[in-house]
């Protein structure tokens, strides 16, 4: 297994329950991949992912041996899910309360409770057909697409999630509370397939989530339960090259020139990263890589993160910002070769659920901005980086976090050239290939490679993409193939 992130370590949780000996090899000097950690000066601040739905899917993973997650990695519920804030400072709590949910929304336009109650159905439809029955399963070929291809189009997926939002609700901020979810996996509301509006239906069921102790925690957890089987991980130990004799894996090289022979390899790298520089020796790979640097990728972010003196109990834990523009920003942000003046924030204050990640009377952030990526945008990130960092900061103060500067304890940042350079991620995309219908299932990576023997993929630039639930069940879709191709034994 190359990489540690929610894939990898789920994928290698499924193959070590069936009994399959896995390595787990990291880069890193720590596990979890975009889920990283940073330690500064008593702050805890997780790198990546912090919002958890579908606890179910984790629950699963530690089901498969006879564990369960609470013993491992204890969860929080987060409510309100989110708080979203705009400008003109109308704020609304979006919690998993329909009659505090029908409330709001009355107060901001009457006629759309009616309308926000069909979307939830359309949506909770989606999440059946598009999660719930095919989140798990893998596309290996074109037939299997067509076979579910009748009900996408019912479903009518070749619509936007901003599209089918606005065909239920009218008020122009309600659109934005309903269709921002899939900036969530990496996509452009106004492009990335209805399919997403699933997301909505997701959280609803199953609600939103922290674990004690941040992310990292989780991380920690499921790298416990992997060792608990018997599974090895290493850290610091980068993979230089995947080896392919007569069409089928052999082993894997390590930058320190170690050479470790295997059956099969599972990456959960960034997939132009794996065929590009990790299997550039082979010929099928090499044309393989300029094929997907051709498509189309998701946008990047500039992350801070920083600790303040004080409390602000006040605070939501999740906390969405828009800015004055919403389409105009999005098509910038996707499509735009330089940086925008405004942009739209997301806001992690943790230590509101756990303040057990910040020191007694202190309190830990991060805030983030979706921004081009590195090949629509020729940024010198390490310039333009603490410039940014300032305007979002005195934005912070402004409009959330009074006193900020004055309260400031720790502050770095994480650009694309991060995302780039520390993750191996192309362009600096932070969610890998774009969720278009055009790059989603049978489009999109898959699992296995159809012409080298041995070679699997798991995590976001995989079916079905990115998110935590999507990575996690990208992980159930590899395992299922991999145990077939040993003997087929099926995944639990």
């Amino acid at each position: 297994m190359i990489g540690s992130g929610f894939g990898g370590l789920a994928l290698a949780i499924r193959l070590q329950s069936a009994g399959i000996d896995t390595l787990i090899l990291e880069q890193r000097d720590k596990a979890g991949g975009r889920a990283y950690v940073y330690h500064d000066q008593g702050f805890t601040f997780d790198a990546g992912p912090t919002v958890i739905t579908d606890p179910t899917a984790l629950e699963e993973l530690f089901a498969l041996s006879g564990r369960r997650l609470e013993d491992y990695a204890p969860m929080l519920p987060v409510s309100p899910f989110y708080r979203l804030c705009w400008e003109d400072g109308y704020c609304f709590d979006y919690a998993n309360d329909q009659a505090e949910l029908d409330r709001q929304i009355g107060l901001k336009s009457p006629a759309d409770v009616a309308g926000y109650r069909k979307f939830l159905a359309y949506s909770e439809a989606v999440l059946q057909e598009g999660y719930v029955k095919l989140g798990h399963v893998p596309f290996p070929d074109f037939r299997s697409m067509v076979r579910v291809a009748p009900q996408l189009i019912k479903l009518e997926s070749y619509r936007s999630v901003y599209s089918m939002v606005s065909r239920f609700i009218q008020d122009p901020q309600l659109r934005q509370a309903f269709s921002f979810h899939s900036l969530l996996v990496g996509g452009n509301p106004f492009e990335t397939s209805a399919i997403y509006a699933l997301i909505h239906a997701l959280e609803r069921q199953w609600g939103v989530f922290f674990p004690k102790g941040g992310t990292g925690a989780l991380i920690e957890g499921m790298l416990k339960l992997f060792q608990d089987l018997g599974g090895e991980v290493r850290l610091n130990a980068g993979v230089d090259e995947i080896v392919v004799e007569k069409g089928k894996v052999s082993a894997v090289k390590l930058q320190s020139g170690e050479t470790i022979p295997c059956l099969l390899a599972a990456s959960n790298a960034d997939v132009v990263h794996t065929y590009d520089k990790l299997l550039r020796n082979n010929a099928l790979a090499r044309r393989k890589a300029a094929s997907l640097r051709k498509k189309r990728f998701s946008m990047s972010l500039f992350v801070i993160y920083f600790g303040l003196k004080g409390e602000r109990p006040e605070l939501a834990h999740h906390t969405v910002l828009f800015g004055p523009r919403y389409r105009e920003l999005l098509k910038d942000i996707f499509h735009g070769a330089e940086l925008a003046d405004d942009f739209s924030l997301y806001l992690h204050a943790p230590s509101v659920t756990d303040p057990t990640l910040a020191p007694p009377g202190h309190s830990a952030y991060y805030v983030l901005a979706p921004v081009p990526h590195l090949g629509n945008a020729d940024i010198d990130w390490e310039v333009e980086g603490p410039r940014y960092r300032d305007r979002i900061l005195a934005y912070l103060e402004k409009h959330q976090i009074p006193n900020l500067t004055r309260d400031l304890v720790t502050c770095r940042i994480f650009t694309p050239f991060d995302f780039r350079d520390e993750l191996n991620a192309h362009v600096g995309s932070a969610f890998s290939l774009e969720p278009v219908l055009w790059q989603s299932a049978y489009f999109r990576t898959h699992n296995k490679d159809a012409q080298i023997d041995g070679l699997y993929f798991v995590g976001a630039g995989t079916h079905p993409g990115a998110g935590i639930p999507g990575v996690v069940g990208s992980a159930k879709a590899t395992a299922g193939i991999v145990l077939d191709d040993l003997g087929g034994r099926k995944v639990a």
